[in-house]
């Protein structure tokens, strides 16, 4: 039986089949390649955001955290000779230094009202009583309770004058830091430990590792140390930069202890100033002078604040 024309005439041109599974797999390919463009422009997009965002904050001027003025407290030492017994003066030159502390002092000043001519806490004590050993005594205590307890052996070696310290209440200020507290700096002491060439030297600031720094020192010697934030803990030592004593407060704004500095007479106080421009304000205390309350002080700005020093007697 003959085909019919029509069916004849298609199965002559061949047409092919088309294969569905083929075509649904390629749509899907290029929905997730478009899928995949979208996600990488939206990327791109939040990380130009985060870019302009990060610049913008650069362009803003930095908020300055340091401390840039000073605090002194001259006092005699006289003070000491009031007390009754070597643990009663050891115990008022720790008040001292804990009043101190509290007010975040930056230097005191023992003078000698006798004019005795103590300019150094070295020598011996030769007893209660005897004149210019009371200022050498208040100037030893006062820099024994500052230095942090991790540094005391290396510092002060036993003395008659440092008896009863020990029984004293520690300062507990910012730079007397425990052994596993964090910190952005801390006091050290040069150790002496050989080191490669062109290497620092090792400093002992208390912590389970010495932290080598920067520089090449002699060993002795006190240092202030700031760390290296980014280290390994399977590191046997840590990093370190040496920086000035006041580096924590000028830049950080952290109270990092009091000096002591001892003078001869009361005009020493001002005249062996270690500030260039000396004392911008100095304020004289007395039980016959104006109330506290009614006293007038000059205004105190930010502005006004830098390289200016505050002097109490």
């Amino acid at each position: 039986m003959a085909e019919a024309p029509g069916k004849r005439a298609r199965g002559a041109e061949g047409e092919e089949k088309i294969d569905w599974r083929k075509r649904r797999q390629e749509k899907k390919s290029e929905k997730k390649k478009w899928k995949e463009i979208k996600l990488l422009n939206r990327l791109e997009k939040q990380r130009m955001q985060k870019l302009m965002v990060k610049q913008k904050e650069e362009e803003k001027p930095k908020e300055d955290k340091g401390r840039h003025y000073t605090i002194s407290v001259a006092l005699p030492g006289s003070i000491l000779n009031n007390a009754q017994s070597p643990a009663l003066r050891t115990y008022l030159a720790g008040q001292i230094a804990r009043a101190c502390t509290i007010f975040r002092v930056d230097e005191i000043v023992v003078f000698d009202e006798e004019e005795e001519g103590s300019r150094s806490v070295e020598g011996e004590f030769h007893g209660i009583g005897k004149k210019g050993q009371a200022c050498v005594q208040l100037a030893r205590i006062l820099q024994y309770l500052e230095c942090p307890q991790y540094l005391r052996k290396s510092f002060f070696p036993k003395h008659q004058d440092l008896q009863f310290a020990g029984l004293l209440n520690p300062l507990d200020s910012p730079h007397h830091l425990r052994i596993d507290e964090e910190s952005e700096y801390r006091e050290g002491v040069v150790v002496d430990q050989p080191t490669k060439p062109g290497k620092g030297s090792f400093v002992d600031c208390g912590m389970r590792k010495r932290v080598q720094i920067d520089k090449q020192l002699e060993p002795g010697l006190r240092v202030t140390v700031q760390l290296d934030q980014h280290h390994s803990p399977d590191c046997k030592t840590r990093k370190g930069t040496v920086v000035s004593s006041h580096h924590p407060r000028t830049v950080s704004g952290l109270y990092w202890g009091y000096s002591v500095r001892l003078a001869s007479c009361l005009s020493a106080v001002f005249a062996e100033c270690p500030f260039k421009e000396g004392y911008d304000l100095s304020v004289g205390t007395s039980e016959k002078g104006t109330c506290v309350d009614q006293a007038v002080l000059p205004s105190f700005s930010k502005g006004r604040c830098l390289g200016q020093t505050w002097s109490f007697l």
